[in-house]
């Protein structure tokens, strides 16, 4: 008997919450559905904590933990408009955008600061059909994890109509070196060996295979490299 009447408990309580979380999260805002910068990322994570634990265990009080998702909402809604009205305030509960890729150069020190490897930004690059970094001109990690891309001024899309062109293969640039370490396998796709690698790497000037932190090559044989440390590249101020 008590096990039917938790049943009724917990179906009367699914029908009661969700349409409460329901009306919580569109007066939160499209911004925490859809991009969940870190401070809505943890609110959704608390209202599924707190929902969960009401729906699964029927001695949990009901009507606490409406109470909650009300404050919960409220709060969000509260801080929401702080970093609207306060940009100080919004520096601290949320990432401030990170610059990972200048002038087809990938920042090493940049993506050790947000926690990224070279793998996270290549497939990033990779949804947006770029697959060779040299085509970009600036990429930037904003707030919400998602990458941001400026393609360099010759390599903005077009439609082959208006070059009058007809379709042509896409190229595309490999990874030979990443992080010092070298891909034999990619040269040997090329019928290239470590010689000729190491030699395009000295007409760069480049003359110790560590100090690059990634290199490519694309179907014209051309190198693009990117070093461990680039003091030459100047990073635009990009703020939130």
């Amino acid at each position: 008997m008590n096990n039917l009447m938790d049943i009724f408990i917990v179906a009367g309580r699914i029908i009661t919450i969700l349409p409460l979380l329901l009306f919580m999260t569109i007066f939160m805002g499209k911004r925490a559905i859809g991009e969940l910068p870190v401070f809505d990322f943890l609110i959704v994570i608390t209202l599924g904590s707190v929902v969960g634990a009401d729906i699964a265990d029927p001695n949990v009080q009901h009507l606490p933990t409406a109470a909650a998702v009300v404050f919960i909402g409220v709060l969000q809604r509260l801080v929401a408009r702080l970093k609207i009205s306060n940009r100080t305030i919004g520096k601290y509960i949320t990432f401030e955008p990170t610059i990972v890729i200048q002038d087809g150069k990938i920042l090493r020190k940049n993506l050790k600061k947000i926690r990224y490897s070279i793998d996270n930004i290549l497939e990033a690059l990779r949804e947006k059909d770029i697959f060779d970094i040299s085509q970009v001109k600036t990429a930037v990690v904003e707030a919400n994890g998602n990458v941001s891309v400026l393609k360099q001024p010759l390599k903005n899309t077009v439609t082959l109509e208006d070059m009058n062109l007809t379709t042509k293969t896409a190229s595309i640039a490999f990874p030979v070196i990443m992080e010092g370490q070298m891909y034999p396998g990619v040269l040997q796709k090329f019928n290239v060996d470590e010689i000729w690698l190491r030699h395009q790497l000295k007409v760069q000037g480049v003359e110790d295979m560590s100090n690059v932190f990634f290199a490519s090559i694309n179907e014209n044989l051309e190198i693009h490299i990117s070093l461990k440390e680039e003091p030459g590249i100047t990073v635009p101020p990009i703020y939130n």
